[in-house]
């Protein structure tokens, strides 16, 4: 990966359950808007970090005003010699901060095992501070498919749709694929906008015109109390675009 990925965030994340006639509703009033990523469309893997007990998940969920998590991710399978993000995801306030390395994934691991790495940065000893404060573990792989936007003046407001929501607890390692069990219904749209600051006004009345309205959702979280605490068994994924651009 280059020297232009983005390595810090800051910003307002808001996310809406949305149903097929809402996302559609959107996609046409966000047109004049609103342009596909560079990407537009791509699957995002992750493998989330935590405690024998869930301390993680459990704080988070408790809604603090600040917590924190630990997450590997990439964007599509990988091989050890790909490029993933180890990212720490911190919430003050309501904001989010994000920070991240790169790396390949084979020295991803090792690192978070214990092996040091070499000319280690700032972010690099918050993420070591983190993990020899809890010393997580490796407990869930969470996939899902994503089509992503960016606004035509604003490039930082960023608006995506996800979909087949998956995980597993076995293989919970980046370079085995992108397979999991639902974890939502097969149709379910996650709608995410984030932005660093106040939402334009054609967004807001794009929202409550068609009744649309956030919520609190955490895609880890659910995991959490769907699977470890609901013994959920969803249906296996099998690839399948659900949305189109």
């Amino acid at each position: 990966m280059g020297n232009t990925i983005q390595s810090c965030f800051k910003r307002y994340e808001k996310k809406y359950l949305l149903t097929w006639e809402q996302y559609e509703a959107m996609r046409r009033g966000m047109e004049r808007y609103m342009v596909a990523d560079r990407y537009s469309n791509y699957t995002i893997c992750n493998i989330y970090y935590d405690t024998p007990d869930w301390r993680l998940i459990r704080t988070s969920l408790e809604k603090p005003v600040y917590k924190e998590k630990l997450r590997v991710r990439s964007y599509g399978a990988v091989s050890g010699r790909d490029n993933v993000f180890v990212e720490l995801k911190k919430k003050y306030d309501g904001v989010v901060y994000k920070r991240r390395v790169t790396m390949r994934c084979v020295d991803a691991v090792r690192w978070l095992r214990g092996d040091t790495v070499s000319d280690p940065g700032q972010i690099h000893h918050e993420i070591d501070w983190f993990m020899k404060s809890y010393r997580p573990d490796p407990r869930v792989f969470i996939g899902y498919d994503r089509e992503a936007y960016a606004g035509k003046e604003n490039s930082e407001l960023r608006l995506t749709f996800d979909t087949g929501l998956r995980w597993r607890d076995e293989e919970v390692d980046l370079r085995c694929g992108d397979h999991g069990t639902y974890l939502l219904p097969e149709d379910a749209i996650l709608m995410e906008i984030k932005i660093p600051g106040a939402a334009p006004l054609w967004l807001a009345e794009l929202l409550s015109e068609n009744g649309i309205f956030s919520t609190t959702f955490s895609k880890y979280g659910t995991y959490y109390k769907e699977v470890v605490l609901g013994g959920h068994a969803g249906a296996p994924y099998e690839k399948e675009v659900l949305i189109s651009a």
